[in-house]
Parts: structure tokens; sequence; C-alpha cells
């Protein structure tokens, strides 16, 4: 059995609506699992201000770190 992973939600009357079409041909039967986040899980906002605010990452604002320029590196197109 092949796994394949998307996003979606559910609907007002309980239906999946996924974010994207499957990769798939069809019509075909599927096996479908459903992860609900907890209600205690912290959204993707709150780690990153957690993150920016443990003193773990300050060394990150020295100066001598910071060695990087915009012109560093090539542009990423996206394309293979």
């Amino acid at each position: 059995m092949n796994a394949i992973e998307v996003t979606g939600s559910i609907d007002a009357e309980r239906r999946l609506r996924l974010d994207a079409p499957l990769p798939v041909a069809g019509p075909s039967r599927v096996r479908v699992i459903v992860l609900l986040p907890d209600a205690e899980d912290e959204s993707e906002d709150e780690w990153q201000r957690a993150a920016a605010a443990n003193p773990a990452f300050d060394f990150l604002k020295d100066e001598a770190e910071d060695i990087y320029s915009v012109n560093d590196g090539e542009p990423f197109n996206g394309q293979g």
C-alpha cells in the first residue's frame, strides 16, 4: 500500500475538502486517516515567537554571526 500526504479541511457538512488534487488517476477506492490537531498544540506563529524570545539564540544577534549578505548565493526559481 502506498501513502500520499495531503492537507485539507473539514467543511460544515463534515466533508473532507483537499487543498489540491490528488496525484493519482481515479476513480479508485482509498483508505483515509484523518489527523486532527490537539487542542493544546501550539500554532506555527507561537513556535516562531517562542524561538525568537529564547535566549539560546541570542548569539545570532552578534554582528560576527552575520556572515551573509544579499549578494551571496543565487536566486531560487523553483525549477528542477
